[in-house]
């Protein structure tokens, strides 16, 4: 009678049922066995800056508890949207992950057509870190805090140029944020990355910068630099004594950047769950997390559920961001 059934395609219930049960045990067979053999982070940008030194402490934490090797692969291009489509279009068995950093799936999306959709495409793991910016300026600006540096644009209203390392990058959406919020107006001046910006601020070319921490502070002992607020939600553990954005009359303001392992949307829960815990297990570990300070990143180990709720809420942000910058 079940013969006669399957063959005619007339389902019951209970052999539908059956059917449901076998492919998920199946399913979840699979991911207890996973991995058999080495994953691969692909990594949107090339060697050497943050989000690639991100993913090389990460990959290193991760191949001895998974017990293959878990390897590092650059496929820069079209600010990062290349690696994510890669990703996207991988198959789902978890031999495919993304080292995504926010631009990727909050930015990018609303300044240039992508062919992926950044909350379909990919089922979030976990945020391995994030970093603020922060609000430098050369030490010839007279403005000693922001309260003095909004009462000095404001006086001289389209005067003043900050640097930015590209249109679109989070440096410069930051920095028109906050003007938008200040009601400030400066001027951006486009530099191809945070290096040259970074170079032209401590020349006095250009006065600001909303730049990485870790771009900043090797200049603050020279005094060269003064960073004047933070961007996070909370103070950065390497400049404990300055005050974020929010504390400083802006209640509500926080941008950051964070880099985050994703997989292809449709990958097991299981191996989800699994590569989260181990790297949960990291934001435990000294060294793990020392090697994130050290670049200027804060460790951060998020659950697959709290980066899905940062990814949602970051793509209203950096929309608001895009729209006070004036991108189209």
């Amino acid at each position: 009678m079940l013969r006669r059934c399957i063959s005619s395609g007339d389902y019951t219930e209970p052999v539908r049922a059956l059917i449901f049960i076998a492919a998920l045990f199946a399913t979840q067979a699979l991911a207890q066995q996973w991995p058999q053999k080495p994953v691969r982070l692909v990594v949107p940008f090339p060697p050497g800056g943050v989000t690639d030194s991100i993913a090389r402490i990460t990959v290193d934490w991760l191949a001895p508890r998974l017990g293959q090797p878990v390897i590092a692969e650059n496929k820069p291009g079209a600010s990062g949207a290349i690696a994510a489509e890669f990703v996207a279009r991988s198959a789902p068995d978890g031999y495919t992950l993304f080292m995504a950093a926010s631009p990727q799936l909050a930015i990018v999306p609303h300044v240039q057509k992508i062919p992926y959709d950044p909350v379909k495409d990919f089922a979030p793991v976990s945020i391995v870190g994030a970093s603020a910016f922060g609000l430098g300026v050369n030490d010839r600006l007279p403005p000693k805090s922001l309260a003095e540096f909004v009462d000095y644009v404001k006086a001289r209203p389209g005067q003043l140029n900050f640097a930015s390392p590209g249109s679109g990058t989070v440096g410069h959406l930051t920095m028109a944020l906050f003007l938008a919020r200040a009601g400030l107006k400066m001027e951006a001046v486009l530099y191809k990355g945070g290096g040259p910006a970074m170079l032209d601020v401590l020349s006095g070319q250009v006065p600001v910068y909303f730049g990485n921490l870790n771009e900043l502070i090797p200049h603050l002992a020279s005094g060269r630099i003064r960073v004047l607020a933070v961007s996070g939600g909370k103070r950065a553990s390497q400049l404990p004594d300055v005050q974020t954005v929010a504390e400083q009359g802006y209640p509500g303001f926080r941008t950051e950047t964070w880099n985050g392992v994703v997989a292809p949307a449709g990958t097991a829960q299981e191996i989800v769950e699994r590569v989260a815990r181990e790297i949960a297990l990291g934001c435990r570990d000294a060294g793990f997390v020392g090697r994130l300070d050290r670049i200027g990143v804060d460790a951060v180990c998020s659950t697959p559920a709290e980066f899905a709720g940062a990814i949602r809420q970051d793509l209203e942000l950096w929309k608001e961001a895009v729209r006070a910058a004036g991108i189209q």
